[in-house]
């Protein structure tokens, strides 16, 4: 029996049995290897650690009420590395080469899929680099493709729990027409100080501006925003934003119960017109924002009524988990059972 405190997870690096590799010569892949070593021999002219040919996915597979092990829209991060490998001209990784590395990630760490009804989830991490040498700027002619796993509890430590974020505008995520669209480091890398500064000051998270001219909101952080108005699920629409995995779903899940979608450009001046707020994303599923301040103009935007979550917001969530989790009928077919 593994002696882990499920309940008081945090989201990081936990270290487990197994991971799998796979790799990309000659113009071909190879077959998946196992590996229990969490280190990696890398040339010291790799592409990756020169000109940032880099692109890696989260997802998470949950132990159900039945006691089956789930997988969420695989299929759909598949797409989106190949997405991101396109962009900064990578082999792109095939989607049964994609299944087969995650699906034995999970099974040869299957002891380490927490218990269901935790809050917990076992988080998968395929990471795709260029392993080959070059030293001129241009793609390499190698790539490595491996897939990390372990147990994760909520990215932002209140959980469920209203946060409180900031909107800055001296900083930007990432430019029209770069790779703010593709899941790659070099997004995350330009926002690691903005969001150190921000927690400094107290806050959960950064909204960041678009970059052409701040008018509108472009991202939470590392999640995507959204916002609720009455009967409709707002969020935003931009060549700069990550297409998140979980945003489809929960538009998806919003028309189901009844509510309107926008999917468009937000307005910073709209803020204060919305009922209730948060971020959605793989590792944070939904985190409800209970007060957004303006770090330039000192504005303060108050959501979450009593401190709790919003009516919509919640049952957004409750619902997303219960689906993940096996306790709601799947009706769009997004669960594949890990057997």
């Amino acid at each position: 029996m593994l002696d882990i405190d499920w309940k008081s997870l945090p989201f990081g690096y936990f270290k487990t049995d197994y991971n799998v590799r796979c790799y990309y010569r000659n113009g071909k892949w190879g077959e998946l290897e196992i590996s229990s070593s969490e280190y990696i021999n890398m040339h010291m002219a790799a592409t990756c650690l020169h000109y940032g040919q880099e692109a890696f996915e989260g997802m998470k597979a949950y132990r159900g009420k039945d006691g089956k092990i789930r997988i969420f829209r695989w299929n759909e991060n598949a797409k989106r590395m190949r997405r991101s490998a396109q962009g900064v001209m990578m082999a792109e990784v095939p989607d049964e080469i994609f299944r087969e590395a995650i699906f034995k990630v999970i099974k040869l760490n299957e002891k380490f899929v927490p218990p269901y009804g935790l809050g917990a989830a076992l988080y998968l991490r395929p990471l795709l680099i260029g392993s080959g040498p070059e030293v001129g700027v241009k793609p390499a002619t190698e790539y490595m493709f491996m897939v990390f796993a372990g147990p994760v509890g909520p990215y932002f430590k209140e959980g469920f729990n209203p946060v409180e974020m900031q909107v800055i505008s001296d900083y930007d995520r990432a430019a029209p027409n770069g790779t703010g669209h593709i899941k790659v480091g070099g997004n995350y890398a330009a926002s690691l100080r903005p969001l150190h500064r921000g927690k400094q000051e107290g806050f959960a998270s950064v909204i960041f501006r678009n970059s052409a001219d701040r008018r509108y909101i472009d991202e939470a952080g590392p999640a995507n925003f959204f916002a609720i108005r009455g009967d409709t699920y707002i969020t935003p629409d931009s060549v700069s934003i990550l297409p998140s995995i979980t945003n489809m779903s929960l538009r998806q899940i919003a028309k189901d119960m009844g509510l309107k979608v926008e999917l468009r450009q937000v307005a910073i001046d709209e803020l204060g017109d919305f009922d209730e707020v948060g971020a959605c994303g793989t590792a944070a599923v939904i985190s409800p924002i209970k007060r957004i301040v303006d770090r330039d103009t000192g504005k303060v935007f108050e959501y979450c009524k009593d401190r709790i979550a919003g009516p919509y917001s919640t049952k957004l969530y409750v619902t997303l988990r219960a689906i993940q989790e096996g306790a709601e009928e799947d009706i769009h077919g997004w669960n594949t059972i890990v057997e």
